[in-house]
């Protein structure tokens, strides 16, 4: 295993999750006084698990088509448009 590449991935998860919709939500079940936090947590843990590995499967198949570079730049322009979009609705 890539130390590396792991700490980056997590280090990148983790601060892209902070302060999002879905840690909101979660916050909002987890503050139902009927709901088990241990139920929250592992429902919410599973739904990021889920994501996370849709998101390598999707990323090894489109890999095999797609060279690296022209993904970093998709990706690239795929944010700075969602940047723009932000900035023009608000």
């Amino acid at each position: 295993m890539d130390l590396k590449v792991l700490s980056t991935v997590f280090t990148s998860v983790f601060i892209a999750e902070l302060g999002d919709k879905t840690q909101l939500a979660t916050m909002l079940f987890a503050s139902d006084q009927t709901a088990s936090k241990l139920t929250v947590f592992v429902g919410a843990s599973t739904a990021l698990i889920v994501t996370s590995a849709l998101g390598v499967v999707a990323g090894t198949v489109i890999s095999l088509y797609i060279s690296e570079k022209v993904l970093q730049y998709i990706a690239g322009i795929g944010f700075i448009a969602i940047g723009v979009w932000t900035l023009v609705r608000a």
